[in-house]
């Protein structure tokens, strides 16, 4: 399972959108009010086109957690071991279980999520990543005031790219990988031709 986060700035126009017309795109006014921030998480499984979007106030450890929570209880309940593709961040980790679960409950939680990092300057790597290009060409691509708002146009995608099983047409190989991201992680044997 794939997860990241996007930040999103709750926007509106104080003197209302100019329509768009046969001959004219849409278009917004540049003055704006803020409402604030929303938090975006996003679970996507590659193999089977699903994603899940859940939209908080906040970006914790405890939001991460409930986030996992959730996927584990109510989406893979019967799953032995979640593989969690997610990247560096300082809340992505089995610790964030223990400040919002109960010791049980994170016990539970930390022996049945593995996570596997992407690499510190390969967050690209992720799917989820593609799975937010696409999100906010779509559909996040103008403003929206507050996080019910937010929910619902997030819902209505979500939705549609769910009945679609729509899934990420993965081109990247190891190969590929090995070339683009040996200056990160040179190979000390490669180097040393003894």
């Amino acid at each position: 399972i794939c997860l990241d986060e996007y930040p999103y700035a709750l926007q509106s126009t104080p003197r209302g959108e100019v329509p768009g017309a046969s001959h004219r795109p849409r278009r917004e006014d540049y003055e704006y009010d803020r409402h604030g921030r929303a938090s975006l998480f996003i679970v996507f499984d590659p193999a089977t086109g699903w994603r899940e979007i859940v939209v908080r106030e906040r970006h914790r450890r405890q939001e991460f957690a409930e986030v996992i929570q959730r996927l584990a209880t109510v989406h893979y309940p019967e799953a032995t071991e979640i593989r969690l593709v997610c990247d560096n961040l300082n809340t992505h980790s089995p610790a964030a279980f223990y400040e919002a679960c109960s010791p049980d409950e994170a016990r539970a939680l930390t022996q049945r999520v593995s996570f596997h990092y992407t690499p510190k300057h390969g967050s690209w790597l992720n799917m989820a990543e593609i799975e937010w290009a696409i999100l906010t060409r779509e559909w996040l691509d103008r403003r929206l005031p507050d996080m019910a708002t937010v929910q619902t146009e997030v819902d209505a995608w979500v939705a549609a790219r769910n009945a679609a099983q729509a899934t990420v047409r993965w081109r990247f190989t190891t190969t590929d990988a090995r070339r683009w991201l040996e200056r990160c992680y040179p190979n000390p044997a490669a180097s040393n031709p003894s």
